[in-house]
This record gives structure tokens, C-alpha cells and sequence, in this order.
């Protein structure tokens, strides 16, 4: 009886994938194309005929990681569907989950530190996508009955980022093991102002 084995994932998805793993861990500027066809199993022709430049793959790897984003948004979504504030809860804990889970930080954060040059493609990229999850969760604290929807979206974001940076310069054990605790202290605070209006 033979083994079945899973199909091998065609060039383009590997590349992306490989990209995407080799950024994370060493950085974009660490890891140049010919790593990233060698540790994808294929070449470097076969990476510019999928994507015209290093660029044009860096581009595709943050939207990739927003899509991974998406997916979070629809779980939380699913989880509580009737209930915004848990639905903000659920957004802080599935946060928390991303500063103790991973020491290497936020990947869109971690490119725009590295690719500084405002004209380099991906700064787009990951505006249009920070902006777009921001603006999802000013959303999402208006449903809840926040008067200050914008200031809650804007602070809880700030702490996330902070969070996540703070774990990267001084580990767990720093301010962002006190993520949770300070995002919900903060959401009090919003929720107060809200029954005293």
C-alpha cells in the first residue's frame, strides 16, 4: 500500500511562503532572491517570472499576512456576532496572543522600519492595510456605543504596536505582559465616559 502524500504547493505559493518565513526571521533586507528560490526549491528565473522584482515579492508577502488578518477578523466575528464589545475583547486577546506568541513582532511594522524609502512600494501596501484594520476596529468600537470610537480605535492600536515592539527590545517579562490588563483598563475608562454621558 503506498503512502499518500500531500500535493507540493506550486511555485508561486512556495516562493511567497518561503519569502514570507525568510523576512520574518532574518528581515528583508537580510535575505536576497537567490536564498529565497534556493529555500523555495526552485530558481531565480522561476521567482521573476512570478514576480518582476524583490519588491513586486515583498509587496505580495504583506498582503499575505493581510489575508492571515482577515481570517482573524472573521473568527472574532463568528465568535461573537451580536456582541461588539466582546468582540473588542476578543480583538485585545487574539493581540496578546500575537505579542507572546512571536519575538519577531509585527511583520507590516518590521518592513516599514526596514524599507524607509517613502517611495518603495510596499510603504502603500502596508498604509493601506494598517489603515484599513485601524479603521475596522474604530468600526467596530462605534458598534459597541463608544462616543469616542476614533480615540478607542486609535489608542488600542498604539498599544498593540507598542506591545509588540516592547517585546521585541526587552521580552515578555517588559510592559507588554501588562497588554491585556492595560487595553482593558482603557476600555473601562471609554465605557465609563460613555454611562456618565
Amino acid at each position: 500500500m503506498e503512502a499518500c502524500t500531500a500535493p507540493r504547493a506550486r511555485p508561486r505559493e512556495r516562493i511567497v511562503e518561503t519569502a514570507r518565513d525568510l523576512f520574518h526571521k532574518h528581515g528583508i533586507r537580510g535575505v536576497g532572491v537567490d536564498a529565497i528560490a534556493e529555500a523555495a526549491g526552485t530558481n531565480k528565473m522561476t521567482l521573476y517570472r512570478h514576480f518582476g522584482s524583490k519588491d513586486d515579492l515583498i509587496c505580495q508577502c504583506l498582503r499575505e499576512s493581510a489575508l492571515e488578518a482577515e481570517a482573524w477578523w472573521s473568527q472574532i466575528e463568528t465568535d461573537h456576532p451580536d456582541d461588539p464589545l466582546a468582540r473588542i475583547r476578543a480583538w485585545v486577546a487574539l493581540g496578546a496572543e500575537c505579542v507572546f506568541d512571536d519575538d519577531r513582532g509585527c511583520d507590516l511594522a518590521n518592513a516599514a522600519v526596514e524599507l524607509a524609502e517613502t517611495d518603495h512600494p510596499a510603504r502603500r501596501v502596508i498604509e493601506e492595510i494598517k489603515t484599513k484594520h485601524r479603521n475596522r476596529l474604530a468600526r467596530l468600537c462605534a458598534e459597541a456605543g463608544i462616543e469616542q470610537a476614533d480615540l478607542l480605535a486609535d489608542t488600542l492600536s498604539l498599544l498593540l504596536e507598542g506591545a509588540r515592539v516592547s517585546r521585541q527590545s526587552v521580552g515578555v517579562e517588559g510592559p507588554s505582559a501588562k497588554f491585556v490588563g492595560m487595553c482593558e483598563a482603557i476600555i473601562g475608562t471609554f465605557l465609563k465616559a460613555k454611562l456618565q454621558s
